[in-house]
């Protein structure tokens, strides 16, 4: 059965879960990278984003290596592919990721502008929807093959689903950062209203990793 999850979202400690003015140097707003320390050092990160082999081990790296089990499709806001706003100026912009994203599997990305599929290196394909979040998870749904969907981000990509009760499994890195500013992720959200509960609580030394399942979804 697929399941949607969000898995390795991180927030700071004050809920925000990207930094204020993205761009291109920023692609994370401005201290959003700090909020990832937990992630990049990990055995997952090294090889997934890098093709390198060594890196960190243990509780990070554990919650590193179950987000990308049985994902059959990714969907991702605008805002996490690129820096770009409004129409498309040219095609040449495909992403942060180089030629070998790390998905390697169909990734639907949400935009009011129509775009032709990109085929890249290592089985990624980005798709790009313009119907909105019920027509992408259609579509990623179809794609997964009886595989799990992630829903990679951004806030408001998540905030989306979560709202209409889409989500089923959330898994927050909080760590132990303060932003300041930036987009919190729970804005506007009533976590309890939506039938979320928190299944499990572990401590790393640089985050702290919550699993929120909405009732009546299967377990961890």
């Amino acid at each position: 059965m697929t399941r949607v999850r969000v898995n390795g979202f991180t927030i700071s400690l004050d809920g925000y879960g990207a930094g204020p003015d993205q761009d291109l140097n920023n692609p994370l707003g401005v201290g959003g990278t700090d909020l990832h320390q937990w992630l990049v050092s990990t055995r997952t990160f090294q090889k997934s984003l890098f093709g390198r082999d060594g890196g960190t081990t243990g509780v990070d790296d554990d919650f590193a290596v179950r987000s990308f089990k049985n994902v059959g499709a990714w969907i991702l806001g605008r805002n996490m592919f690129g820096p770009i706003r409004g129409e498309w100026p040219d095609m040449n912009w495909k992403g942060w990721w180089g030629d070998n994203p790390p998905y390697h599997v169909p990734t639907f990305i949400l935009t009011h502008h129509p775009r032709a599929p990109i085929e890249m290196e290592g089985g990624t394909t980005f798709h790009f929807v313009t119907g909105g979040i019920h027509e992408a998870l259609e579509r990623a749904r179809d794609a997964a093959n009886g595989m799990d969907v992630r829903i990679g981000g951004g806030v408001a990509t998540i905030q989306q689903y979560l709202r209409a009760g889409l989500i089923d499994e959330l898994h927050l890195a909080i760590s132990p950062v303060l932003l300041g500013r930036g987009e919190r992720l729970f804005d506007g959200v009533d976590m309890r209203a939506l039938g979320y509960e928190c299944v499990q609580s572990v401590a790393s030394e640089k985050a702290t990793h919550v699993v929120l399942q909405r009732q009546g979804s299967k377990g961890v």
